[in-house]
């Protein structure tokens, strides 16, 4: 049955005469088993006749799948890239996906998979070096979230020091381009947030638990009240002649707030990079007008001025047959 689904599962149609040849079993032994089929959920229409056979169709639900070796290899890496898009709501969905996948990949499988993603450098707007998260690290703490199972990691802090921690993990989300781990902390007692690119080396703990429910309203919520709370480097005031919504549109993954003044807004931004503040308000500026409106004397001015003069000497001139 397993060898008539994955023949089934290239769409094509299959004359029930062949069907019977390519897998050494009677017609009526074929029968039986295209009824099996239907009856685990598997639409199979069938055309009657001498010249009739089955072709599998699009049913009220999706059917497990079989999927070959290559085919697994490109879901898992694609589920990967997916975990870190710019699809509003895709992360979280695509990390559900990838933990079910790693879950069943053989070994052999997993190395392919990372090795091919290993050569994908992600495009960031967090302004942070390096690749954010490992993404087996992403699926062991979506299986904890989703099995209420302890996990234990070393988490290094913003200040550099580093601790060992028991947790409780409920949910995953993302923001701003990062992945943050709502959690209780056992040793602490109390709730805590951790960003995953400083998370080291997370295991299933193999204790259960009850979970509980987060404070303020959701993870989100707390995830966001967690980050606002934190002290960020710069800060940049800005002015945008466009409406709140176009701006928020523009900074989706960017840590701004957005005042609306009506035909105008004011954009507070604020990182832990002056390059990459100078370069959101650059790519800002590429699709509405901007006006400063503090003085950018610190580390952010001389990036944003760097940033100009770059982009004037890229931009060609009359001399060099540009317009």
């Amino acid at each position: 049955m397993l060898q008539l689904l994955s023949l089934l599962q290239t769409y094509r149609f299959w004359p029930g005469t062949e069907l019977s040849d390519r897998l050494g079993i009677s017609s009526r032994t074929l029968r039986r088993d295209i009824d099996r089929l239907r009856v685990l959920g598997y639409p199979v229409d069938a055309t009657p006749g001498a010249a009739g056979g089955y072709r599998l169709a699009a049913g009220s639900h999706m059917p497990p799948l079989l999927l070959d070796d290559d085919e697994a290899v490109a879901i898992a890496v694609g589920l990967r890239a997916a975990a870190g898009a710019s699809i509003d709501g895709i992360e979280e969905i695509s990390v559900r996906a990838l933990a079910k996948l790693e879950q069943v990949l053989p070994d052999r499988l997993r190395r392919r998979v990372r090795t091919v993603h290993a050569n994908i450098v992600p495009m960031r707007w967090d302004g942070g070096p390096g690749p954010t998260v490992v993404p087996e690290a992403l699926a062991l703490l979506s299986q904890a979230c989703r099995d209420h199972e302890e996990a234990r990691f070393d988490y290094r802090r913003r200040d550099g020091e580093e601790s060992s921690r028991l947790v409780q993990p409920h949910h995953l989300v993302s923001a701003g381009r990062r992945w943050y781990l709502v959690a209780w902390d056992v040793r602490r007692d109390d709730w805590r947030t951790f960003r995953l690119d400083r998370v080291v080396e997370p295991r299933l703990a193999g204790a259960r638990f009850t979970p509980r429910s987060v404070p303020g309203g959701g993870p989100a919520e707390f995830v966001a009240r967690s980050i606002a709370d934190m002290p960020v480097a710069h800060h940049v005031v800005v002015r945008a002649t466009c409406t709140a919504e176009e701006v928020a549109s523009l900074l989706r993954w960017v840590d701004a707030d957005v005042e609306d003044l009506g035909a105008t807004c004011r954009v507070a931004l604020r990182g832990e990079e002056p390059a990459w503040l100078a370069m959101v308000i650059a790519g800002l500026a590429t699709a509405v007008d901007v006006e400063l409106e503090e003085d950018l004397s610190g580390a952010v001015g001389p990036c944003l001025a760097a940033v100009g003069r770059r982009l004037s000497r890229a931009t060609p001139g009359p001399s060099r047959g540009g317009g």
